[in-house]
C-alpha cells in the first residue's frame, strides 16, 4: 500500500498541527481512493485520570477513542472501502516501529487488521523527518518494513 499524495499531505499537516502531541488516525479506502480520518489522542485524559496505569503521556503515546474507530471502521465498511492503514507520529525521536506499537496492535499475537499498514511519522521540532511503514508478516510473527511513498 503506498500512501496517496493527498494522504501524505493530509497526515503531515495533522502531524505538524498537533506537536509536540503525538497525533494518530486512520486511512480507509479502496485502490483508487484514500481517506484519512484524525483522531484524537486521549492519552493526557488517561493519564490525568490514572498516572499509575498510564505513566505515560501523549508526547510518547497515543491512545485513541475504540467507538470512534469502531465508526469509521463501520463507515468505510459500507461504503465499500477497507482500513487501509493506521498512522501515528513519534515526537523528536525516529520512524521506528516500538514494542509498545507492537503490543497495541497484536491481539492474542496477530493485528486485528493483518493486511494494514501501520505508518509511523518522525517530527523533531515541529517538523517531518521521515515517515516509515510497517506490515505484519505472519511467517516472521512480527511486524516488517514496507514503503509507503
Amino acid at each position: 500500500m503506498r500512501f496517496s499524495p493527498h494522504s501524505v499531505a493530509a497526515v503531515y499537516k495533522q502531524a505538524v498541527a498537533e506537536y509536540p502531541v503525538e497525533c494518530c488516525g486512520i486511512v480507509t479506502g479502496r485502490a483508487d481512493v484514500q481517506r484519512v480520518h484524525p483522531l484524537i489522542n486521549i492519552q493526557d485524559r488517561l493519564h490525568a485520570e490514572d498516572p499509575q496505569t498510564n505513566p505515560r503521556d501523549s508526547r510518547n503515546a497515543y491512545a485513541v477513542d475504540r467507538k470512534e474507530v469502531e465508526r469509521i471502521i463501520c463507515e468505510s465498511a459500507r461504503a465499500n472501502e477497507t482500513v487501509l492503514a493506521f498512522y501515528h507520529s513519534h515526537i523528536d525521536c525516529d520512524a521506528y516501529f516500538s514494542q509498545m506499537d507492537k503490543e497495541v496492535q497484536t491481539v492474542f499475537g496477530e493485528p486485528e487488521f493483518p493486511d494494514a499498514v501501520h505508518v509511523v511519522v518522525s517530527v523533531r521540532e515541529g517538523k517531518i523527518h521521515e515517515i516509515k511503514g510497517y506490515r505484519w508478516d505472519g511467517t516472521k510473527q512480527d511486524f516488517v518494513n514496507v514503503e509507503v511513498l
